[in-house]
């Protein structure tokens, strides 16, 4: 290794006209001449550049630091920014992440702080490992029977179709990659790929334990160019020589490309928008756990938004929020989701606070609530969650500026107060009635209301107690 002189730095990278791997299977920099074998080092004929830039791993180790202090040109990170910032507080990342990204990331900050250079020697004070969106691969039960009927070449490459989710039977066979990879053009349009493929084992067959991914076209008719091609069909009445019939199964794994299980957000952002779409991601579970894919529930989540939408507008009447005063009810169902959106952003637990979210809406519409008072703090609470909508009516309020810049709405718990407590009265251990009183009610005063009750009257059958006992806020148990 040759290190240039000062007055050669400092050396910038070459314009490049594509990106793509080396001869060798080196970084893009070794498919430019220029760069790789330079008219001359020091002036001293020519030489070889390195190809390999700092690896992936380094940058990703340390760029949080960076974030700190970006425009500082003498070092990564001056140390009076370090010591205001601190450690990074969160760091949300996939478990897949932990040796490629996190491991490093420990390594490079106790190196730094071992240098002295920052003040922390780990790097997140907190880690969220998010689950993954997982994905349906489909398979054949039987397809080995498939390939005992031909000579194919070994390996062999394959892929079904069949003409509708309904019917799980292999209806096409393709025949070569080069073939699978026209697809695109050798179906009409409409028809959309949505499964992937495998290859044959050495003996050109598929068993029951390798799975044969196959490929759904979601439309019935095939392209006349692609009948053109040898395929198999089969009927629904046909069964293998052993009597069983084509069934076909399907597993839940990992969403991926390359296991052709992968859904296309942007058909469903095309359809219902994207704040349905973040919110129904969010709903599906626990942040934490992996999640299959399903849509079935997300017209709820749409319908949700669209109910919040009627607290402002009427499809009939136009305009229908006010800026009436708001009672202590709707300050109630205001401050309940206040505290619980709190708690749940806090704690990652995103499907319950878009839970909560209906609640509320479904708590205003029944209040005909329209009051801007209380819907302009719900949007505010709202925003992370659904932007678009939430920008769009906070607009609609004649509210200036961004939501996402508003003040965050302050918890008041005098709303959450009860002014009554429903107290289950019991006579002799057994509950026998149920009585409301004042929530800051004395033993004394709970007393005299419980025995001029009628039930519990009924139930003394004129003798005095010899015991009341009173828990505040919990039960009631008189002893006779």
């Amino acid at each position: 290794a040759i290190a240039l002189n000062e007055n050669e730095l400092p050396l910038e990278l070459p314009h490049a006209e594509k990106y793509g791997p080396g001869p060798e299977g080196e970084g893009p920099l070794a498919n430019i001449k220029e760069w790789v074998t330079p008219l001359s080092i020091h002036g001293e004929g020519s030489g070889v550049r390195e190809t390999s830039t700092m690896p992936g791993y380094a940058g990703s180790s340390w760029y949080f630091l960076r974030y700190m202090d970006p425009k500082n040109d003498q070092t990564l990170c001056d140390r009076k920014s370090s010591d205001y910032w601190g450690q990074v507080d969160v760091y949300v990342g996939g478990t897949e992440h932990a040796v490629g990204h996190l491991l490093y990331s420990r390594m490079w900050t106790k190196v730094l702080y071992d240098l002295g250079l920052i003040g922390f020697d780990e790097p997140f004070k907190k880690l969220v490992n998010q689950g993954m969106i997982q994905g349906k691969s489909f398979f054949l039960s039987a397809a080995q029977y498939i390939f005992e009927q031909e000579e194919l070449p070994k390996p062999h490459f394959i892929a079904f179709a069949s003409f509708n989710t309904n019917r799980n039977f292999p209806d096409v066979l393709v025949r070569d990659e080069k073939e699978f990879k026209k697809t695109d053009i050798l179906f009409e349009e409409g028809i959309r790929l949505k499964f992937g493929h495998k290859y044959l084992d050495a003996q050109g067959r598929l068993t029951k334990t390798m799975f044969s991914h196959y490929l759904i076209f979601e439309e019935p008719k095939l392209s006349p160019i692609f009948n053109t091609e040898p395929y198999i069909d089969w009927n629904e009445e046909e069964k293998t020589e052993n009597g069983e019939p084509f069934l076909s199964g399907m597993i839940i794994e990992k969403m991926s490309k390359s296991k052709y299980n992968v859904d296309n957000p942007d058909e469903i952002v095309d359809k219902y928008g994207a704040d349905t779409f973040r919110m129904y991601e969010m709903f599906l579970g626990p942040v934490e756990q992996s999640k299959p894919w399903d849509t079935k529930g997300i017209e709820g989540v749409h319908r949700f938004l669209k109910k919040l939408w009627r607290l402002f507008y009427d499809d009939l009447k136009g305009k229908v929020w006010t800026e009436e005063k708001a009672t202590d009810g709707e300050f109630k169902i205001l401050h309940k989701t206040i505290k619980k959106i709190e708690q749940d952003t806090e704690s990652f637990s995103y499907n319950t606070a878009v839970s909560a979210f209906m609640v509320c809406v479904n708590e205003l519409t029944d209040l005909k609530c329209h009051k801007k008072e209380i819907l302009e703090q719900v949007l505010i609470l709202l925003s992370p969650y659904a932007p678009h909508i939430s920008e769009e009516l906070w607009h609609t309020l004649r509210n200036e500026g961004f939501v996402i810049d508003a003040a965050y709405p302050t918890l008041d718990e005098k709303y959450l107060l009860e002014a009554t407590k429903e107290y289950p009265v019991s006579i002799n251990g057994k509950m026998r009635t149920s009585i409301n009183l004042p929530t800051e009610v004395s033993q004394q005063e709970a007393e005299q209301a419980v025995l001029a009750n009628e039930t519990v009257q009924k139930w003394l059958e004129g003798k005095s107690p010899k015991k009341f006992i009173f828990v505040k806020g919990r039960m009631i148990n008189v002893v006779i």
